[in-house]
This record gives structure tokens, C-alpha cells and sequence, in this order.
């Protein structure tokens, strides 16, 4: 009998815990911008840190929020890619409110 009551309580202790997971995952979703994803695939995804950020995804991060002003800081990019790409796609994808952030 106490192997049963055993495994009730740490069956209802997982249960318990899971709906909390759960609810908690969908009250506190984080949405992200799509238009950082689709930065970041035009950038050489190096993760170096070259540009002074953690990775590429930081680095597109901030150039589309428009706190980096300047996509020519991916040293490895300068000769991997163009970033004409990146300046089109900013240029004609603004944010919400209408705010246009073009990197140099």
C-alpha cells in the first residue's frame, strides 16, 4: 500500500507541476520580431563577436531596433557578403509604428 500511495502523490506532484509549465509558458510568451530572423540569416552566421556583439543574432537584433546603425561592423561579412540585402529588406519591413530603420 505505500508503494501505491507512493506513486499517487508523486504521479499528482507531476501532474501538478506540468500544468503549472505550461500555464506559465503561455502567460509569459515572449513574442519576437519576425524580421530579426530573417536578418540574421543574411548575415554570415560567424557567432565571431568581430562586430562587438555576442553573435549574429544580437547583431540583428540591434539593427533592427536601429540601435546599431552601421551593418559594415560584421568584418567577416565585408568579404562574405553584400549588405545590400539587409538595407533593402530594413528599408521596406518597418517597425509597427511605421519607423523606418536604415543601417549604413
Amino acid at each position: 500500500m505505500t508503494i501505491l500511495w507512493s506513486i499517487l502523490i508523486l504521479g499528482g506532484l507531476g501532474l501538478v507541476f506540468g500544468i503549472g509549465l505550461v500555464l506559465f509558458g503561455v502567460l509569459f510568451h515572449v513574442e519576437e520580431d519576425e524580421r530579426i530572423k530573417e536578418v540574421e540569416k543574411m548575415l554570415p552566421n560567424y557567432n565571431c563577436g568581430a562586430c562587438g556583439y555576442a553573435g549574429c543574432h544580437q547583431m540583428a537584433e540591434n539593427l533592427v531596433s536601429g540601435n546599431e546603425p552601421m551593418v559594415s561592423k560584421c568584418k567577416p561579412g565585408k568579404k562574405d557578403k553584400n549588405f545590400d540585402p539587409i538595407i533593402a529588406y530594413l528599408s521596406s519591413h518597418p517597425d509597427k509604428d511605421g519607423t523606418v530603420h536604415v543601417p549604413k
